[in-house]
């Protein structure tokens, strides 16, 4: 006598897939996560180093370092990706602290703004700054921002 095979498989077997496919999805998601923060922060610093070589030439030209933000037409990209909407950070030039912008310029990359991407968070290392005496800081717990 022969007996049929199952044409599906057994509700028994589609749970345990759905367990583990679960299981494989939560330990998968933080890590993905993790990896899409620390490449749009590689983007913000990229655009960080590329606005402070233009700055340096303004200095060159003018003896002074030119302030910006999103709110003032310029020459300075204010925002960290492809386009503003589509950005991770804000980008901003301003005077160092206790400082004149004449002798130095501090650029801040800030996560998640009205102007650019408001739901991306930083929470490891939150504002990246940018100064022209060369310190590379941010504003988060973690130590390892700008490595």
């Amino acid at each position: 006598m022969t007996t049929r095979a199952s044409a599906g498989g057994s509700l028994l077997g589609m749970l345990t897939a759905l367990v583990i496919i679960s299981i494989l999805a939560a330990v998968a998601m933080p890590v993905w996560s993790e990896a899409v923060i620390r490449m749009r922060r590689s983007e913000a610093q990229a655009a960080l180093q590329e606005v402070m070589q233009q700055q340096e030439r303004h200095f060159t030209r003018f003896n002074s370092y030119a302030a910006f933000s999103a709110n003032t037409a310029g020459e300075y990209r204010w925002w960290s990706g492809r386009t503003a909407v589509s950005s991770a950070y804000e980008l901003e030039g301003k005077a160092c602290d206790g400082q004149q912008i004449r002798d130095c310029i501090q650029l801040v990359a800030t996560p998640g703004t009205s102007n650019v991407d408001n739901r991306f968070r930083d929470p490891q290392c939150e504002r990246l700054i940018l100064t022209s005496s060369g310190l590379h800081l941010a504003t988060g717990p973690s130590r390892n921002c700008w490595r």
